[in-house]
């Protein structure tokens, strides 16, 4: 177990597609998992922020994701998404991968995800609104897809000090789990 290094924009291993896992129960999984945890911590006391990560952002090219937020833990082994909703809605996301910047993109408001447990047991979830757009977030990671491909708008990007500004005392009436991705 250890925290790796969080690859920024512009590192080519974010844009790779990531291989699907063969063995959910295997010690190397475990090791991924723990490391995205452990990660994922670190960044959270450096950033100030941050519920998730994709394992391509720790530089390991394979398909788990893992989640912490509201004292829930979910590591998803091969991840899809089998089900959209038919509403959407804007959010202003940020990543650990572009810490300083965030993109106003569009996510649908529910989904459902299946995935398999680190004991190799096929799981389903329904997720809607923020923790949709969390794990809609993530799964584009595991396919090489940056928030920022995602971009809507004319005045789609934000410097963080720009947007603390400009957009979020507008915004805090919202979901505060609504604003940010990672």
């Amino acid at each position: 177990m250890a925290s790796r290094r969080i690859r920024l924009v512009g590192d080519p291993a974010l844009r790779l597609r990531a291989q699907p896992v063969q063995d959910a129960r295997s010690p190397a999984t475990r090791l991924v998992a723990d490391d995205l945890r452990d990660s994922l911590r670190v960044a959270r006391k450096r950033h100030g922020m941050g519920r998730a990560l994709a394992a391509p952002q720790i530089g390991a090219p394979v398909r788990i994701i893992f989640l912490e937020f509201d004292r829930r833990r979910t590591t998803m082994v091969n991840p899809e998404i089998v089900d959209v909703g038919a509403e959407d809605f804007p959010v202003w996301d940020d990543c650990f991968s572009f810490p300083e910047m965030l993109v106003r993109v569009t996510r649908a408001y529910r989904i459902v995800v299946r995935y398999l447990d680190l004991r190799g047991k096929e799981r389903t979830a329904e997720f809607s609104g923020p923790v949709a757009e969390l794990v809609q977030h993530e799964i584009d990671h595991l396919d090489g897809i940056l928030a920022l491909d995602r971009a809507v708008g004319a005045d789609a990007f934000a410097h963080r000090s720009e947007w603390e500004q400009h957009h979020a005392p507008r915004e805090r009436h919202g979901p505060p789990a609504a604003r940010f991705a990672d």
